[in-house]
């Protein structure tokens, strides 16, 4: 069993913004398993389906991005899922929007969600599905940028990262991280 969670942060008014890359490519992960039934359980918005016999949890945290590693560690304890077996979709700043990469493990680069995760769990040995948004432009503050949604051309990157990030996902219960690497990076 896997856990792919997307990070993100709950209500209307962040729908769709960069900050929400990981709920936008769960919800695609979602409709391509067929899962359809989404209930609350350990402070998150979970479904469940199967790929290529591999059954899936798909978890969106209802308690904002900076807290989100609590209801990470519920959903793992509650499904028995170890780390190897984690998958966090998520915004990346340091990435060129409309780009995905796929790694195991490392820092939390400043990203108040990694760092909830890493903090309850304990160790940062986990896969990461980074979306790029890259930076925002000028002396424009990271917050506004991460909370905005893409307008034009950079809608078009956007949601074109956001598939790609989901297929990674896919790809990574599929064929394991090196071939995904090889097909994302």
């Amino acid at each position: 069993m896997f856990l792919i969670v997307g990070l993100g942060n709950p209500g209307e008014e962040y729908e769709h913004t960069r900050h929400n890359a990981g709920f936008d490519a769960v919800d695609l992960i979602a409709e391509e398993v067929g899962a359809r039934y989404w209930k609350t359980e350990c402070g998150a918005l979970t479904a469940k389906g199967a790929y290529r016999d591999h059954d899936l949890v798909l978890a969106k945290p209802q308690s904002y991005m900076n807290t989100s590693g609590g209801p990470v560690k519920q959903l793992m304890n509650a499904y028995g899922v170890d780390a190897e077996h984690l998958i966090v979709v998520h915004d990346e700043l340091d990435i060129d929007p409309g780009t995905v990469r796929v790694k195991f493990g490392g820092g939390h680069a400043g990203h108040n969600g990694l760092r909830a995760i890493c903090d309850k769990l304990g160790t940062r040995d986990w896969h990461r599905v980074r979306v790029g948004i890259g930076r925002p432009p000028g002396r424009m503050p990271v917050v506004d940028w991460v909370l905005s949604k893409p307008k034009k051309d950079a809608a078009d990157d956007f949601v074109q990262a956001t598939d790609r990030g989901a297929q990674a996902a896919l790809s990574l219960v599929q064929v394991g991280l090196e071939k995904t690497q090889q097909a994302f990076n």
